[in-house]
């Protein structure tokens, strides 16, 4: 199996020979000048000793020699775990819980070659059950740690030849794509193999700072934006896509969250030739084909070959030719028949899916549920509202209330603003969904690091506004 997916993968890239495979500040490299690199990544990994059926931790930002780097372990048979400098902390645990035997750190700053990346030699524990036949084949493959959102991030196996069936067949249309989701995330890989295998070219920005990501779009002439509602709703909400010249922009894909509706139509507003097209996909089961109704809307069809689909009492399950072998440290989620419960409340019309939320973060007001999304989605039109997030706050009356943690563009009084939030809620949201608690955050965002809610429960901000 290794060796298939060398061959595919190194025959695949040669057609696309003189195409650009990247650019960035550092400049521009063909598909033949990218080979060139994987090649001498490849020897590089034989140099420090690294064998097949290694654990090797990444750590490392996108470049076209990490892409190289992560090719040539591939290559070699390695079991490759990407880790970002925003879950430093967290090294250790991750590290042991994959029986890593490397651990590969590519500098942050300056150029990025084999004498500038360090490769050091861990004490492997006992290996988990799932890598046993991983390591004793050599076959490839990717750890992924979810972002942990709703609670503690699962380590999830993937084989990597499962992860890149689905892009052996057809070339399809590529786009110039500026790659905003991380190495560390399933949405970046499966970005960054979907461009790759289909003779694209991927654009990086060393910021993902709203300003920084629109100029990076003006300067390289980007077509497909992947990124995250969050990310969108900074970006209009500063309002600096106005000052830059995005009309190279064809598409944006959004997903990892839902998406709120007033999002949603300002977006399609501030750019109405752009494609908006929601996509869907977890670690677990891969990324999935969709289909939005049109640009304005939230509904979507979801599926594709290799995916089955079923909605159970409101609720996504999903069948995933791709699914991932399972978790280093929690028990498997699949049922005997090897469907998977996402986990997400949808409606249904036909073929069509509307995302409400997670089941998990649903807010139960005295029996009645809140979906947080829909109440972002009207708090952030009122003014002088930069970003919000909701959640649940327990509540001896009512079980729960509305928790809405608001940033705002200017410095505002807190009970000005309560008096102005509480007063528009009560006229368009039911009673039960109007915030019963309001704080006004002094961080500069809401959204962790990889641009996605938080709705794990915290500490109340310094500067608080409390409900009735």
């Amino acid at each position: 199996m290794m060796a298939a997916a060398i061959n595919w993968t190194g025959e695949r890239l040669a057609q696309f020979g003189r195409r650009l495979v990247a650019i960035d500040e550092s400049g521009a490299v063909t598909y033949a000048e990218f080979l060139d690199k994987v090649v001498l990544w490849r020897a590089t990994v034989a140099q420090w000793g690294v064998t097949a059926g290694e654990r090797v931790g990444l750590v490392s930002h996108y470049h076209i020699d990490v892409v190289a780097l992560l090719q040539a372990l591939v290559e070699a048979g390695c079991i490759v775990i990407p880790l970002s400098e925003d879950d430093r902390s967290l090294f250790d645990e991750r590290l042991l819980t994959v029986c890593a035997t490397r651990l590969v750190t590519v500098p942050a700053f300056g150029e990025i070659g084999p004498a500038s990346v360090a490769c050091r030699a861990l004490p492997p524990g006992p290996l988990h059950g799932l890598l046993e036949p991983m390591v004793a084949a050599g076959r490839p493959g990717v750890v992924i740690f979810t972002s942990g959102s709703t609670g503690k991030g699962k380590a999830v196996l993937l084989d990597y030849e499962r992860m890149t069936q689905k892009f052996r067949g057809k070339v399809r249309d590529a786009f110039r794509t500026l790659l905003f989701l991380k190495l560390d995330h399933i949405g970046g890989l499966n970005t960054l193999f979907s461009v790759i295998f289909n003779g694209g070219t991927i654009v990086t920005c060393a910021s993902r700072q709203a300003r920084d990501i629109c100029a990076c779009i003006e300067q390289y002439r980007v077509e497909l934006l992947p990124t995250t509602p969050s990310f969108l709703t900074m970006l209009l909400m500063s309002g600096v896509q106005r000052q830059f010249d995005l009309s190279s922009l064809k598409v944006i894909t959004y997903g990892t969250e839902a998406m709120p509706a007033s999002t949603l139509a300002s977006l399609h507003s501030a750019l109405p030739g752009v494609l908006l097209k929601q996509t869907y996909g977890l670690s677990e089961l891969g990324i999935l084909a969709t289909r939005s109704k049109d640009s304005t809307s939230r509904w979507m069809k979801i599926g594709g070959e290799g995916f089955e689909v079923q909605v159970r009492d409101g609720v996504l399950w999903i069948r995933s030719a791709q699914a991932m072998l399972g978790y280093l440290n929690a028990p498997s989620p699949f049922d005997a028949d090897g469907w998977y419960n996402t986990g997400d409340r949808v409606e249904v019309d036909g073929e069509y899916l509307h995302i409400l939320g997670r089941e998990s973060e649903i807010i139960n007001v005295a029996g009645e549920k809140v979906f947080p999304i829909e109440v972002e989605s009207f708090l952030l039109t009122i003014d002088n509202v930069r970003d919000v997030l909701v959640r649940a706050k327990k509540s001896p009356v009512v079980g729960q209330m509305v928790w809405a943690e608001f940033l705002l563009d200017q410095a505002e009084d807190s009970a000005t603003f309560k008096k102005r939030v509480i007063e528009q809620c009560q006229r368009h949201l039911a009673p039960f969904k109007v915030p019963g608690f309001i704080t006004i955050g002094d961080d500069d965002s809401l959204v962790g690091a990889r641009f996605k809610k938080i709705r794990l429960d915290k500490p109340l901000p310094a500067t608080t506004t409390h409900g009735a």
